[in-house]
């Protein structure tokens, strides 16, 4: 892996540098400049195409070099019902960053996308509204705040994740479920249950396919809400959070009426959780994860906001 960094540059003197390893599709990388609280940062994303040992070794080769890790493709953590469980295997891909910070954006999905439904629900009303939640158990704040707001929900997790037409249909039942499955989930490898690589630009129908046509909404992660997507989505909103063109124009060709990610868009695109998290971190100066107080802090201090996009779907 000699030519890893090939053609890689450091960010210019005076800013600070977010790297996101995914193992994503690399067909996704981009790299931006934005100035926010006075600070120069480089973000910046670089992906793998589902090479582990690719990912593991950029870890190692740009520990020190930049300010904070985004780790994307992978949860490293998932906090469920006030509970943080670790996947192992993603522990050990993320050991070889020894000085720089990795973040996986678990902490900000707890605290940012919460937040988000309760600013959305003056234009959803979510007590109106069907809500297909792909996976909830790595977006707890989003799927608790649904149900605080009385949307009425399908969690997705049993279905998508586990392929077991078993909708679940209250966040009791989801926490439930999250503190027995969880432990046991997390000794397998993630891309057993998430898609990575070239996985992430096809679609399969099968067992979810009708709670999609359910639904007035679909929530949760990108990847994930257009793996199993069905090509008609004529009316649907989406809510997610990494958005690239290439996404909205998916969106558009499928017939979707709005599109709304829980941050604004830098540059071209929305950045990821982590991408976000590890910005947050980077800014703070610290090297490790800010609790929730400190996200919402940074949260309201830039302005993040969701952003709604129409699609013209009808």
């Amino acid at each position: 892996m000699s030519d890893l960094l090939s053609g890689w540059q450091p960010a210019p003197a005076g800013f600070k540098h977010v790297v996101s390893v995914s193992l994503g599709n690399s067909k996704r990388d981009a790299r931006e400049e934005i100035t926010l609280l006075g600070q120069p940062f480089v973000l910046e994303r670089l992906g793998t195409d589902g090479d582990v040992g690719k990912a593991a070794e950029l870890f190692r080769a740009l520990d020190g070099r930049v300010n904070a890790f985004g780790l994307g493709g992978a949860d490293l953590y998932v906090i469920a019902d006030g509970r943080r469980y670790t996947f192992a295997n993603v522990r050990k891909l993320v050991s070889n960053a020894r000085i720089t910070p990795v973040l996986d954006g678990s902490g900000l999905k707890n605290t940012l996308e919460r937040n988000a439904i309760s600013q959305l629900d003056p234009l959803l009303e979510w007590r109106t509204r069907r809500v297909l939640m792909v996976s909830a158990v790595d977006r707890f704040g989003m799927a608790e705040a649904l149900a605080e707001h009385g949307a009425d929900v399908v969690y997705g997790d049993l279905i998508f994740g586990l392929n077991l037409d078993r909708p679940i249909r209250n966040i009791t039942t989801l926490r439930r479920v999250a503190r027995l499955a969880l432990p046991a989930i997390t000794k397998l490898p993630q891309d057993w249950f998430y898609p990575t690589g070239d996985k992430q630009e096809t679609s399969v129908e099968g067992k979810g396919t009708r709670y999609y046509a359910w639904a007035d909404v679909i929530a949760g992660d990108t990847h994930y809400a257009k793996r199993y997507a069905p090509r008609d989505l004529r009316g649907k909103t989406i809510l997610t959070q990494t958005i690239t063109p290439a996404d909205r124009e998916w969106m558009r060709e499928r017939g979707a009426a709005r599109l709304i990610t829980t941050t604004p868009r830098i540059g071209s695109r929305n950045f990821a959780t982590n991408v976000l998290e590890a910005f947050f971190v980077a800014l703070s100066g610290r090297q490790e994860a800010l609790s929730e107080g400190e996200y919402l802090d940074y949260v309201r201090q830039v302005g993040f906001r969701p952003e709604i996009t129409e699609l013209g779907g009808g």
